[in-house]
């Protein structure tokens, strides 16, 4: 799958400097991979780093490119702590990211869990206190703590992926041809603070408005899913996505991501805009992304604040 970003991140001069604080030039990396293109986007960039990548690709989640591009990989499954930390320490892994989307519902709810993912003891010392003790806890701030927990315990240091391709994080302005309209504009600034009073309480990162009026809410399900079930309870359309950080992002994990995919699903649940946050979301297969978005007629635009959004709308491309 070709396109823009692979291309430029492959090309990238090998001596640069690690944009990783405190990394050695050509330090083993360790890679926590989930769903999505996200890691394979990082996987990429360790590599044309001059990093040897080693990876933990979490089975039934990551993409099996994976295999082609790092210098080792170990699928299992996303309960294993002790396996992981142990393939790490072999592989003389100080420093490890995480990317890519795990789909909580399927992690924590499904009763097939247990089966699949088979969480050895580190794991049940790890998650004990949040899903089962006296003050359980499985909000994803907790549960991913827990997980840096766990690794620097064990001399390991958890880092941003963001910090590694910095290039993917959206940058402030309208990013299509079609700019919105007055109406989505307001829709946009209420649903912006709406959005980030959710990100506060940890609920999730997206909701979706029309005419002032909140009609899904990210929650466990995802963006997708809250996406298609806008679509089936605003059938006339014309609704806005808005997705924000939380108001004390981590950016070492859990950071907002939209691309292709996203712009497909709002378009094929009659939304007509997407709002991000800018420096704050990730924004995959830009290109492609946005040639799609102009195509298909969905306004997407990446704003710092919802509060200065005249100011930041005619920024970058000019309205159709």
């Amino acid at each position: 799958m070709p396109n823009a970003d692979r291309v430029g991140l492959a090309n990238r001069d090998h001596e640069s400097e690690s944009p990783l604080r405190d990394v050695p030039q050509g330090a083993p990396i360790g890679l926590i991979a989930g769903w999505g293109r996200f890691p394979i986007c990082v996987a990429e960039k360790l590599k044309a780093l001059g990093h040897s990548v080693h990876c933990v690709a979490i089975t039934g989640h990551a993409g099996e490119e994976l295999n082609e591009i790092c210098d080792s990989v170990l699928w299992s499954g996303v309960g294993r702590f002790g396996g992981h930390l142990r393939y790490f320490k072999r592989n003389d892994v100080e420093h490890v990211t995480m990317a890519g989307k795990l789909f909580k519902s399927d992690l924590l709810y499904s009763g097939s869990v247990w089966i699949r993912h088979t969480p050895d003891w580190t794991c049940i010392k790890t998650f004990w206190p949040c899903l089962f003790g006296a003050r359980r806890d499985a909000r994803d701030d907790r549960l991913l703590g827990a997980v840096i927990d766990t690794y620097e315990s064990h001399t390991m240091k958890i880092c941003s992926a963001t910090e590694l391709a910095p290039e993917l994080l959206a940058k402030t302005g309208q990013l299509t041809r079609r700019k919105p309209s007055s109406v989505v504009q307001s829709d946009i600034a209420a649903g912006w603070q709406i959005a980030k009073t959710m990100g506060g309480l940890d609920i999730g990162q997206a909701i979706t408005i029309k005419d002032g009026t909140i009609i899904a809410v990210e929650a466990i399900e995802g963006t997708d899913a809250c996406i298609a079930r806008t679509g089936e309870l605003c059938r006339r359309g014309g609704w806005t996505l808005v997705k924000v950080s939380k108001p004390e992002q981590d950016m070492r994990f859990d950071v907002p991501t939209i691309g292709p995919q996203t712009v497909q699903r709002v378009h094929e649940a009659g939304g007509a805009a997407i709002a991000i946050e800018a420096n704050k979301t990730i924004l995959l297969d830009s290109d492609e992304t946005i040639a799609l978005a102009d195509r298909l007629g969905i306004a997407l635009v990446a704003m710092a604040s919802a509060d200065t959004m005249k100011d930041q709308l005619p920024s970058s491309r000019k309205a159709a």
